[in-house]
């Protein structure tokens, strides 16, 4: 699917910066809508057909973190967080809610449009959900369709994002074997690594709440610290 086709939704209280973004995606080609507060873009999301969610964190009405919760119970979709300069909180609490990925304020608009580019394709690359087929990865409860890119839990399916769809898979086509976050992060995010430990934490911390019965305690998804994490057999 080409840039032309994909519509991309900018949420922001500062419009200078929503222009800003706009003129950068529009001149890829993208087609941009444009909200101001939380709000805007529940409704936007609702009545329009969005590719991917670029938000702000602080805003009115609505704040940006509570916005992605309420998306996410209804879209899986790639969201990027825009966040203050040295608001480590934000990009954690972002990630843990359930953005892909954030941007830190101010940003080079060149390096947000290929980070859009790259959600756009992660997303794409996991085809049709809707696909059946028998080629599976099964370890104890869990059972992972590889055509499908689902991960099923007792047989129910587990609703997992693309980048957490993408860890999964990593770590289950890999049983046993350790992950350092830096490997992790340029295998599932397709760049350099620095300073990642806390954005792989996120995601690993957010999968195993959504396929552990016991989170505190892992059955399957496991740190071994000081190394990586990895998947253990059963």
């Amino acid at each position: 699917m080409d840039n032309e086709s994909k519509n991309i939704l900018v949420v922001d209280d500062d419009r200078e910066i929503v222009r800003a973004i706009a003129l950068t995606l529009e001149g890829e080609g993208y087609t941009v809508f444009k909200a101001y507060d939380g709000m805007e873009a529940l409704d936007l999301v609702s009545t329009k057909n969005v590719h991917l969610i670029i938000i702000d964190v602080m805003m009115p009405r609505l704040d940006g973190l509570s916005a992605i919760m309420r998306i996410r119970e209804g879209r899986n979709l790639p969201i990027i967080v825009l966040s203050a300069k040295g608001e480590n909180s934000d990009k954690i609490l972002g990630l843990s809610m359930g953005a892909d990925d954030y941007v830190t304020k101010p940003f080079n608009p060149m390096e947000l449009a290929a980070r859009v580019k790259s959600q756009l394709r992660r997303y794409t690359s996991l085809g049709d959900i809707n696909s059946r087929g028998e080629n599976v990865i099964i370890n104890g409860r869990l059972r992972f369709n590889l055509d499908e890119h689902v991960l099923y839990a007792d047989d129910e399916p587990i609703k997992l994002t693309a980048t957490e769809t993408k860890i999964v898979e990593l770590l289950m086509r890999n049983p046993g074997r350790i992950f350092p976050a830096e490997e992790i992060y340029s295998k599932i995010w397709n760049e350099s690594a620095y300073s990642t430990e806390n954005t792989v934490m996120v995601h690993i911390r957010r999968i195993r709440e959504k396929i552990e019965i016991n989170p505190s305690e892992p059955e399957y998804l496991k740190v071994v610290w000081g190394i990586g994490y990895k998947f253990e057999k059963h």
